[in-house]
């Protein structure tokens, strides 16, 4: 395997990563915080090792990727990312452990949103934009990795969204350039509405702007312990809620709006898919809570907007939904391995998979009453290829058992069966808060052994990269010749 053309392009998103660290240097330089030197040392060291790889590697030659390097160069980005992005942990004023520095990175660059850090009010404003900035940027990277990438990889039914112009995986650098583009516009332009909706709500500028890239990119880091609870406020509840749901639909769409198409959405079954089951669960926890003795509008706030975060992956809290009781526990364990759409910056199993597989019962429930019979699947009208169908069943399979096996090794470190359980579910979904007392809506990771953080962070990365694009390079043969 010809290592240059994947480590060129990992040199040149390093020496991004260090220029984005120059972002919140300037914000601590503005607020006065001392800080603002763990950034300049932080980027250096950071640009140091981008630029020497990048320029070590550099070819005449226009880069050609194959599919294992085109798998190898989706897990370096994502790791080497979250290695160089937990620096400004470890050497600020915060003094986190590199296990605690790590997890705090890779929770963010994944968008998963769990964190360790017990006071986050008590951080300087540096480190309160660097999380946010890792969840923007790892948003905006999932959506490129899911529209350009794994089609191309044909990972877990992804291929169902392959265009015809690109069907061969040595398009995979150059399509992933022309959409990141577009994308950036749009994600860029979202966030900035958002940024001033909740401006205007009454949040300060510096909250509203780093609420506004965590909930678009369906992350969950806040800059107050409570979280959106802290801010006591209807309207920003439901702004937010109406950006975890904008993050949560497939941006391509949001590409073809921009163009002048808004069929492609309002036609989408995954579009349609998600609503139903986002209200259906809203509409359940709302009865159930009205049932407890909240009044119904109270009830319809709190289920829609902690429900919604949960389902979208972001992770964002308003109230202590550990204490709601096992009916609502258990909804919201369910409702965190669903996620959102294709080609959203959420996670989890995706809505479109849980339509192949629903369709592919069907499929087999119709040829058990006739045998002789020819039936077909369908997805958006279009027939579903038997490749497509034992892609999305292996990866139903795989994640399941992945699921499993996180929960055991939790487990085995000593963490009760909720904590073990959500907190497995949790990180492989990319969520944010478990449930129970340790790590629910009031509590956080940082009382979690160091073994538990480990397994977890591998965990976020397992989800995040839509698992077998981390599991195939654990196969020898994806290193033979």
């Amino acid at each position: 395997m010809q290592f240059s053309p994947v480590l060129n392009i990992l040199g040149l998103l390093t020496t991004i990563l260090a220029a984005t660290m120059l972002i919140p240097m300037c914000v601590d330089l503005y607020f006065g915080s001392g800080d603002w030197q763990v950034f300049a040392v932080s980027s250096l060291f950071t640009a140091f090792f981008g630029v020497t790889t990048w320029l070590a590697t550099s070819q005449r030659e226009p880069l050609d990727l194959g599919l294992r390097q085109a798998f190898l160069l989706t897990n370096g980005s994502w790791m080497l990312i979250g290695v160089f992005g937990s620096l400004p942990f470890m050497f600020s004023e915060l003094q986190l452990s590199p296990t605690d520095a790590l997890f705090e990175s890779v929770s963010g660059i994944t968008t998963t949103g769990s964190t360790v850090l017990q006071y986050i009010e008590m951080a300087p404003p540096g480190i309160l934009m660097w999380r946010a900035l890792l969840q923007w940027l790892g948003g905006v990277g999932i959506i490129v990795m899911a529209m350009a990438v794994l089609p191309m990889l044909s990972v877990g039914g992804m291929q169902l969204f392959r265009t015809e112009s690109y069907e061969r995986a040595d398009k995979v650098v150059p399509r992933a350039a022309q959409l990141a583009g577009g994308i950036g516009l749009v994600y860029a332009g979202l966030t900035a509405a958002w940024t001033i909706m909740l401006a205007a709500a009454g949040m300060g500028i510096f909250d509203a702007l780093t609420h506004a890239m965590t909930t678009l990119a369906t992350g969950g880091y806040s800059t107050r312990t409570a979280s959106i609870g802290a801010f006591d406020s209807v309207t920003i509840e439901w702004i937010v809620i109406a950006g975890m749901i904008v993050g949560s639909l497939p941006f391509a769409h949001y590409l073809a709006i921009v163009r002048g198409g808004w069929r492609n959405l309002v036609n989408d079954p995954q579009v349609r898919w998600f609503f139903i089951l986002l209200i259906g669960l809203v509409a359940l926890l709302a009865w159930h809570l009205s049932a407890g003795g909240y009044k119904i509008a109270h009830a319809i706030r709190e289920s829609s907007f902690n429900t919604i975060s949960i389902l979208t992956g972001t992770g964002f809290g308003s109230a202590n939904f550990s204490a709601w009781g096992g009916f609502a526990s258990t909804m919201l364990l369910i409702a965190m391995f669903i996620g959102g759409c294709g080609g959203s910056t959420t996670c989890g199993i995706k809505v479109f998979r849980l339509q192949v597989l629903a369709t592919t019962a069907r499929v087999q429930i119709s040829r058990l009453l006739r045998p002789h019979g020819v039936v077909l699947a369908y997805y958006n009208r279009k027939p579903v290829s038997s490749e497509v169908m034992d892609s999305v069943m292996a990866f139903f399979y795989v994640y399941i058992l992945c699921f499993v096996i996180l929960a055991i090794l939790l487990g085995m470190m000593g963490l009760d069966f909720i904590t073990a359980l959500s907190g497995a579910a949790t990180s492989i979904s990319n969520v944010g808060p478990g449930l129970g007392n340790l790590i629910g809506a009031e509590g956080n990771f940082a009382l979690l052994p160091d073994p538990a953080k480990w397994v977890m962070s591998f965990g976020m990365l397992l989800g995040r990269l839509e698992l077998f694009t981390v599991l195939v390079m654990l196969n020898p043969g994806f290193w033979r010749r």
